[in-house]
Order: C-alpha cells, then structure tokens, then sequence
C-alpha cells in the first residue's frame, strides 16, 4: 500500500465518520424539537384580533409581520425551544404587555387573515382574561393596592373596584373585580401587579369559564341572580293542577305543590 493510497482510504474514513455524527446530531436536535412541539401549549396569548386556535395555525404562515409592525416589544416568534408552534406570534404580558394600539397595526400587517380584518375597536379584541388569585392579591387580603384598576386601559368596565367584607372581621376590603365582558386580555394589569410573580394573571378564556346551558335562566326579580330550571312546556289540554302533567323534578320549579 502506497503512502497516497493510505492517505486517501484515512481520509475517506474520517470523513464518514463526521458525516455519520452529524446526522445523529441532527437527528437527536430534530427529535427534540418534534417532542417539543407535541407538547406546546395550544393556549398561547396571540395578538389582537387573533382567530379561533387551530384556524390561527391553518392561516399563519410564521411571516413575522406583524412583530416588526407592534412599535413596542410586546410581539415575538416562538423558538423551538419553547412550548409553543414554532415562528408564531405570542406575548408575556408580565414582561410586555399588549398597549392596545388604536390603529392595531399588527393586525393591518397581516397579509393571511390569521389576525381577523373586522376588528376595528381595539376594545373589542379578546386576547385572554384577567384572572384574579385572590389568595395572594394585596387588596383582597385587606391591604390597599388598587394597581390594576389604576393601569387598566378600559378602567371601569374591565375592572371595576368593589366593597367586600373585612378579613376576620376586619375593615371592609375593596377589592378589584373583573368583567369578562370587557377585558381584552392586554395584560397591563398583570405586568403592573406589584406582588413578587403576578396575582392577576391573563390565560385563555376557555380555560377559565364555563358555560351555563340554555335550559337555564335567570330570575329578572332576584339581586342575587338565583338560577331555575325552565318550566317545560305545558301540553295542548293539560292541566297545570294535574299531577300526571307534571315531569320530575320540575315539580319543584312550578310553585303550587306543598
């Protein structure tokens, strides 16, 4: 065997050999990243004007367009290494929230549709919901902090103040309530939260609240908005007196039973 031949054949070997750890390399980097997006969070925040999740992932094609149009630092792009779809627009209200641009110029950056064109109140985009954690919250523990209240960009109807009973007979709390009917999920108020990690926090709605059902109502008459199962409907020629008419427990709703 020559010097040269003894050379190539080293060569050639060393070369497979790199070329065989790269690949493993990859391939290990790749199943990290696929694992990673099987277990992403579909509940991520998205901005303003963001459709239903899994139409927001058929229409978003990771652009990036809408982070280079926010004039603030609140958008950015999943990495593969968070929990979340790669390239898709999220943001963490304690570290930036949503400042509720009145032109949403996210939304107007959007050549797909991912970030819905029929919004044009900033008020009326639901990006998430405030959540209270009235365990750890200064003013629900009878200390006076009114902080989100204060920041809340829609104040007053997001975020009303109200008068609660003391703490162990203490003196009476205010403390802060929010409506869902008008928070937008901007997380200001999470991001001003003055306790060590937020005591008002903004998720995904569906995580939070449930859903009442059509067969029940609510009594106009009660304050305290008692809930009753609807009455059925009375049969052509039944009698409301008739015992038979009447189905189960629904006896209980109609009033003129003992």
């Amino acid at each position: 065997m020559t010097q040269a031949t003894g050379s190539g054949r080293r060569a050639f070997l060393i070369r497979l050999v790199q070329g065989a750890s790269l690949a493993a390399s990859a391939g290990l980097v790749w199943t990290y990243v696929l694992r990673n997006q099987a277990r992403a969070t579909p509940f991520a925040l998205r901005p303003p004007g963001a459709v239903a999740e899994a139409d927001f992932h058929a229409l978003c094609i990771k652009c990036g367009q809408c982070v280079n149009a926010c004039p603030y630092e609140t958008l950015r792009l999943a990495t593969a290494w968070e929990r979340m779809p790669i390239g898709s627009p999220y943001f963490k209200p304690r570290e930036y929230p949503c400042l509720m641009c009145p032109d949403i110029p996210c939304k107007e950056a959007c050549p797909t549709g991912a970030l819905n064109a029929d919004l044009q109140d900033i008020e009326d985009a639901r990006m998430g919901l405030a959540v209270i954690d009235t365990e750890n919250c200064l003013s629900w523990q009878g200390l006076r902090c009114e902080v989100c209240f204060l920041s809340c960009p829609v104040k007053g109807k997001a975020i009303s103040l109200e008068r609660r009973s003391g703490v162990d007979g203490g003196l009476a709390r205010i403390v802060p309530w929010v409506h869902s009917a008008h928070c937008t999920g901007c997380g200001v108020c999470e991001n001003r939260c003055p306790t060590d990690e937020a005591s008002i926090r903004v998720v995904d709605a569906s995580l939070v609240q449930g859903r009442m059902g059509a067969h029940y109502r609510l009594r106009d008459h009660d304050p305290a908005g008692l809930m009753v199962f609807d009455p059925p409907p009375e049969s052509a020629g039944s009698e409301r007196g008739d015992k038979d008419s009447v189905p189960g427990l629904d006896a209980l709703n109609l009033g003129d039973w003992p």
